[in-house]
């Protein structure tokens, strides 16, 4: 193999965990505690990429399956060469996408666009090409799914720091959903943009009436109110409600996407960039959902500073982003990690500049690193 100007050196993986500052409760549980891994690809001619795996659990796990599994079909090709990469990291498990595979495959690829972004020294929103925007839209999320008074502190919290976009956690029964749909219509007031998250709370017939009431106040979208694996009963509850269904963080590959984009299903697709096969898969996806006028609207969640970055570089350059989360519960992956403050707190009027340095545009602390390692 002829050895490229920027071959791979060297693939370092950091196994992140830490106990988070303020839970979050959704109707699928509570967590107090989360991971993610971060993966760091060096090149012969010294420079070095990182990228985010979601790894929620088991951070170990998935540096074991890079470092086993996928480093070694990678090591000494050139890095510059992404899509090669990343259809060698496929074959490395055979059956169908998925599950850790790609989530692991994410991280690294993230990496090597960071790697390009530098390269090339520009920031990845202007590599993409694209749209060029200088900003992204943001919603604050995210109203947990907890008691009254803790609901009516955290819309009057999102609104004191400017957001003009709030999303809602619900859960079941459906009565106990739309008394909270209400509640938090009448203290956000009408001018404010909401949006409702299931967390796949609700049977078909719960979740018909559930988007109902969000129709009735004004809410934008119902994101993942059914298991994802229940496509047929998205489509029933596309024609049963009025309310925009977002969802798509569950999906792995533009495969499992492809369906409800084709179909129309999704006002919104919501792809995880460090879980759905990293930048390369998740700019497929977007690309498709532009195809079918299908909106693209990045979700971030519990990730860490290298997913909030890649996904604000991706939104800058498409063509039909809609929004992006804007996780704003303290995390010490998003606030200790990197040189640049998180979302939350850049965030003005609703928007959130897209850094201008080369590649991602963070410098990553290592002494941090260190000190969340698993």
């Amino acid at each position: 193999m002829k050895t490229a100007e920027h071959s791979i050196a060297q693939i370092i993986v950091y196994p992140l965990i830490q106990r988070l500052e303020q839970p979050t409760q959704t109707s699928w549980g509570r967590y107090e505690a989360v991971s993610i891994l971060v993966v760091e690809v060096r090149t012969t001619s010294g420079v070095s990429g990182f990228g985010e795996a979601l790894a929620r659990f088991a951070p170990h796990g998935y540096g074991a399956l890079v470092a086993d599994a996928l480093a070694p079909r990678i090591l000494g090709h050139d890095a510059l060469a992404i899509g090669a990469l990343w259809a060698l990291m496929r074959r490395a498990l055979s059956g169908r996408a998925g599950g850790m595979l790609i989530e692991a495959i994410a991280a690294i690829d993230i990496a090597l666009w960071d790697i390009a972004g530098k390269v090339a020294g520009m920031p990845l929103w202007r590599l993409l090409g694209g749209e060029g925007r200088r900003e992204v839209p943001v919603y604050a999320a995210s109203v947990n799914w907890a008691d009254d008074d803790a609901a009516d502190a955290a819309v009057a919290d999102f609104l004191d720091r400017g957001f003009d976009r709030i999303k809602v956690k619900i859960g079941g029964p459906a009565e106990a959903a739309i008394r909270r749909i209400t509640r938090v219509r009448e203290r956000a007031g009408d001018a404010v943009t909401l949006y409702a998250d299931a967390n796949w709370a609700f049977q078909p017939d719960a979740a018909a009436r559930v988007g109902r009431a969000l129709a009735d106040h004004g809410y934008a979208w119902f994101e993942e109110p059914l298991r994802p694996e229940d496509e047929g009963g998205y489509a029933k509850l596309r024609a049963a409600c009025a309310v925009p269904l977002a969802a798509g963080e569950s999906n792995y590959t533009l495969d499992q996407a492809r369906g409800q984009i084709e179909a129309r299903v999704l006002s919104h697709v919501q792809p995880n960039i460090t879980r759905a096969g990293g930048l390369s898969e998740t700019r497929r996806i977007a690309e498709h959902a532009r195809a079918h006028d299908v909106a693209y609207a990045p979700h971030v969640g519990m990730s860490g500073i290298l997913c909030e970055l890649a996904s604000l570089h991706l939104a800058a350059a498409q063509a039909n982003t809609s929004v992006m989360e804007c996780a704003c519960a303290p995390s010490r992956f998003k606030d200790a990690l990197a040189d640049i403050a998180p979302g939350y707190r850049r965030a003005r009027d609703g928007m959130l500049a897209v850094p201008d340095r080369p590649g991602l545009g963070a410098e990553i602390d290592r002494a941090a690193l260190a000190t969340l390692h698993a």
